[in-house]
Order: structure tokens, then sequence, then C-alpha cells
């Protein structure tokens, strides 16, 4: 472990500004949108900002979400450009296997779109626009992140493709992002369904489901 951290600065370039912009970006993102969602859920400010429009509203936060989803992209591919390559990642063999993981990520990401649709996909859930049952279908179940997960692919997939071992770190950073804000993002989910539960049960009112993940990083 020691001599593969002795090694990384030879293999990324950590004094380009570039690299430290799009970790920058990575990190923003979904810390961005936690804090936006969890306001909102908490105070209705942007359901107000549009007249008490909470589809509306949730429909502008996916805009932006989405919008800043692509700079974030565009300042990764431009970080790994400023990168040095290593022989190891070039060749047919790792870009290939790149292709494949973007492949697979974009379908991970695309096909959890098309279950939760735009506002399951764009939280929703904080807006109070609720789901009526849990997804249970691919790609929820292989994981409860397909999303987060399929996005961690991709930038790595895109790593074997520029043949960059900056673009493995910036994507070790990614998942751990992604990581942290599961932790936070699916209690309070989780919570958010089980209080129209309560409510429910309360009213004598028909139960329905709950579902946990449905945020998009792209």
């Amino acid at each position: 472990m020691s001599s593969l951290l002795d090694s990384l600065p030879g293999l990324v370039d950590f004094s380009q500004k570039s690299l430290l912009l799009s970790a920058t970006a990575i990190a923003f993102n979904p810390t961005f949108w936690n804090i936006v969602a969890r306001r909102e859920y908490h105070t209705k400010f942007l359901t107000r900002t549009f007249g008490g429009n909470s589809q509306a509203a949730c429909y502008a936060l996916a805009i932006t979400i989405f919008s800043l989803g692509l700079v974030r992209d565009f300042l990764y591919e431009r970080a790994l450009r400023h990168q040095p390559s290593h022989p190891a990642l070039e060749g047919t063999v790792p870009t290939a296997a790149g292709y494949a993981l973007v492949a697979l990520g974009n379908i991970l990401v695309i096909s959890s779109t098309w279950q939760l649709g735009i506002t399951g996909t764009f939280l929703g859930d904080y807006f109070g626009i609720l789901m009526d049952s849990m997804v249970t279908g691919f790609p929820f179940n292989i994981t409860n992140a397909p999303m987060y997960y399929g996005s961690t692919m991709s930038f790595l997939g895109t790593a074997l493709i520029f043949g960059k071992p900056a673009g493995i770190f910036l994507t070790g950073v990614v998942l751990l992002v992604y990581l942290v804000a599961i932790q936070f993002e699916n209690p309070f989910t989780s919570e958010i369904y089980a209080k129209r539960e309560r409510a429910r049960a309360k009213t004598g009112g028909k139960k329905g489901g709950k579902k946990v993940e449905g945020k998009k990083e792209l």
C-alpha cells in the first residue's frame, strides 16, 4: 500500500488545476442537491417560488441537477486530457473494458430513470411527490443505488478509454462521495415514506410502498 501511495504522484499530476476543479465538481453536485432538497422538504421554498406548483419546482431542480452533471462531466474529461497516460491502461483490452463499463453504467442509469420517471429520479419525494409502491424491477433488483453505481462505472470506463490513472483516482472520489450521500439520503427518504404510512394508518387509508433510492448524478 505504501509503495502504491509513493508512486501516485508520478501517475497523477496533482499540480493541474483542472484536476482540482473536477474533484470539486464531483463533490459539489450531491452536496448541492441534498442541501436544496432538504430545505425544500422543510420549507417548501422552491414550491413557493413556483406559485405552489410542486411539479414545476421539481422539474426546475431536475434541469439544474442535470445541467450541473453536464458541467461536471466536461470538467472531468478536460482534467483527463491534462493528465499523463500510463502504458498499462493503453491498448485494446483496457479500451474495450472502458467502453463496456460506460455502456453498462449507462444502462443502469437510463433504466433507473425509466423506472422512476423524472420526479422519482430527481428528488420528487422531497417535494411531496411520492411513488405509490416500491420499485423492485431491474435495475433495482440488482442494487438499491443503480444510478450511483452506474455513474461510477461510467467514470471508470472513461478513465480506461483515455488511459489515465488520474481518472481512476477521480473515480475513487466519485465512489466515496456517492457512498457518503447514500448514508444521508436513504434514511431520510425512508422516513418520508414511513411518515406517509403513519399518516395513512391514523386515517385508515390505503397503505402503499416506498421507494428508497432515486437520485440522479450524471
